[in-house]
This record gives structure tokens, C-alpha cells and sequence, in this order.
């Protein structure tokens, strides 16, 4: 995702990937890709949506078994996500923004389906299940977040549309400084204090300009980058599991209490996006492989920024929904890829 974290590796030949899939017919790009290339891609796929979120689980355990190796390390939380957006702005081409050009009516319609479902969502799950209001506002901010850390990966192995998911995943990581702080603010805003202008500060040091730093360093020096993208996918899902690790060591006494509600509020948040994004796009008849791409535009989200702001504006029992969420729209994202991957496959036979 964390915009684009865990699979970055991957994300290059995702991204080639998709500058074919935005030429072909909602058809075509939903086949399986035929060449060596994509097949070795798909394979570098299964292993980061495998890998990644076995590594994040095991990053929670020690951060709740050994609560005290992480005490202090909470002020780290914004310099290691900003590692995590630097990755992503090196995996970035100007063929990202492209895309929108081609194609800004079906764009439009992710970026509006994915902030106003999961926001939507969010504050109906927090009163839903009567969450405190920290866990609330916790809950409401992963909604208010951009477009999640590996949708592009399972929008891949899904056979959806990747062109459109690497799109929308890129404007709504842009456009998370102007959007995210008033959307907290207004459905979090009844639960705590929102300091809706000191948020987009931390957006925009944190997100905006590591990911822009990235892209410029990857027009620069694009040769000598494209041999350590290999590299970048163990070194974001490392900081990544360093970051849930802290959130979660620093809400460990109250993870005991806490964490099946948690996990029931995740699970609806994901499940339901997933779900309603889907939906979106079929109602709209952008085909199946761009509906595919909507489901998880819409239902993945960034958790590591809303873990990042959680912590740094609410508190760690805050930012718990965002460390969980981390785990777990990996885990159902490849899952439902899987399963998508299956019809289509059955489809086309």
C-alpha cells in the first residue's frame, strides 16, 4: 500500500503491466497475462500479499508480547511512514497520472466511491457497535485514508483492471492532504478533538512530499533505481511492521479488552467496502475487470498513514483499528483476488 508499501517490488511490473490493460477492452484486460514477464510478476505477487501480512502479524506479536523493546520509539512512527511514501514515489512514472487523462470519468468515480464509502462506513460501524470514542475516531480516520498499501497487487492477481486501480490509487494518495483532515474532522470531530489544519501539515510532510521527493529521484537517476526496485518491497514491509509493532506496543494493556470489537469493527469496514466498491463499479457498467479494480480501491486502505495520524493526533488506542486493518485487508484482499481470479478464469474457459 501506506500508499504502496508492501508490494512495491512488485509494483513495477504492475505498473508496466497496466499501460497495456488502459489500450485493451474491459474484456482483454481482465484475461491472464500470457508472457514470461507477467507470469514471473504474478508470481512476485502471490509472494508479497503471502509474505506481507504474516510478516505485519508477527511484527503485532512482538509489539504485544514485548510492549517495553518498543517504549519511546511512538515520535519515529511519521519519519518511518515517510520512508514507506519515499519507496512508493521511486515505483512512480509520469505514465501513473496518465492514466487519469485516458480515462478521468471512470477516475472520478473511484476517488468519490472510495471517499465517501469508507468514510461513510466508518462512522456507521463506530455508532454501530457503540465503539469508544477513541477506537471511533480510530476507525473513522482508516475510512478518511487514500487508497491502501497493496491494491494495485491484488487488483492484479484479481484480473481487474490495473491501469484504473494504479490511477485512482495515485490521485487519491495526491489528494489525501486536502481531503482526509476535513473528512475526520467532520465525522470523527463529535468523538475528539480534530485539529483538522495541523493533519494536513502532517499529510503533506509525511505523504506528500516523500512521494514526490521519490518520483523526482526516480526521473533522475531512473536506471540505477529500476536495479534496487527489487529491494524496496522487504525494506517498506519491514518499516511497516515496525510501524503497527509500535501501535501496538503502546496499546497493549488495552488490547486484551479490545481487540475482538476491534477486529469486528475491521472486518465489517473492510468487508463491506470491498463489497460496496464492487458494486459501484458495476452499477456504473465500467465492465468486470474495472468493478474488480473498484472493489479494492474502495474497500483497501492506507493504514499506515491513519495508524501515523492516529497516534500523533488522537492516541496508540487510537491508531489499534489502523495497526488491525493493516493485517487483515491483506489477508482478505488476496483471498477475494483469489476467488475473483477463479470466476474469471471459469468465464473465459
Amino acid at each position: 500500500m501506506l500508499r504502496k508499501a508492501p508490494p512495491e517490488a512488485f509494483h513495477h511490473a504492475v505498473r508496466s503491466e497496466s499501460k497495456s490493460s488502459a489500450d485493451n477492452s474491459p474484456t482483454t484486460a481482465g484475461q491472464a497475462p500470457s508472457s514470461p514477464e507477467p507470469a514471473a510478476a504474478d508470481r512476485a505477487a502471490r509472494r508479497a500479499v503471502t509474505v506481507f501480512p504474516l510478516l505485519v502479524l508477527a511484527a503485532g506479536a512482538a509489539g504485544l508480547v514485548t510492549p517495553g523493546t518498543f517504549s519511546g520509539w511512538a515520535p519515529n512512527v511519521p519519519y518511518l511512514l515517510g520512508v514507506v511514501m519515499f519507496c512508493m514515489g521511486l515505483t512512480m512514472t509520469p505514465r501513473d497520472f496518465s492514466g487519469v487523462a485516458k480515462r478521468p470519468w471512470a477516475v472520478a468515480l473511484g476517488l468519490v466511491a472510495h471517499y465517501v464509502i469508507m468514510p461513510g462506513l466508518g462512522w456507521l460501524i463506530a455508532h454501530a457497535l457503540g465503539l469508544s470514542p477513541q477506537l471511533a475516531a480510530g476507525v473513522i480516520l482508516v475510512g478518511c485514508a487514500p487508497s491502501g498499501t497493496a491494491s494495485n497487487v491484488v487488483t492484479y492477481l484479481a484480473r481487474g483492471d490495473v491501469a484504473l486501480s494504479v490511477s485512482v490509487a495515485t490521485v487519491s494518495t495526491v489528494l489525501a492532504p486536502l481531503v482526509t483532515p476535513p473528512l475526520t474532522l467532520l465525522l470523527a470531530g463529535e468523538f475528539l478533538p480534530v485539529d483538522a489544519e495541523s493533519m494536513v501539515t502532517d499529510i503533506l510532510k509525511t505523504v506528500l512530499l516523500p512521494v514526490v521527493g521519490g518520483l523526482v529521484v526516480r526521473l533522475v537517476a531512473g536506471r540505477f533505481i529500476q536495479r534496487l526496485l527489487g529491494l524496496l518491497p522487504w525494506l517498506s514491509a519491514v518499516t511497516i511492521g515496525v510501524i503497527v509493532a509500535i501501535v501496538v506496543a503502546a496499546s497493549a494493556d488495552a488490547i486484551k479488552s479490545a481487540a475482538a470489537l476491534v477486529l469486528l469493527a475491521v472486518v465489517l469496514h473492510n468487508g463491506l467496502g470491498l463489497a460496496l466498491g464492487y458494486g459501484a463499479g458495476k452499477l456504473a457498467r465500467l465492465g468486470a475487470p474495472a468493478s474488480r479494480a473498484m472493489a479494492f480501491e474502495v474497500g483497501m486502505q492506507n493504514s499506515g498513514l491513519a495508524a501515523s495520524l492516529a497516534a500523533a493526533h488522537f492516541s496508540p488506542l487510537a491508531a489499534l483499528p489502523a495497526a488491525v486493518f493493516s493485517v487483515w485487508h491483506n489477508v482478505s484482499g488476496a483471498v477475494v483476488a483469489a476467488w475473483m481470479s477463479y470466476r474469471a478464469r471459469n468465464r473465459s474457459a
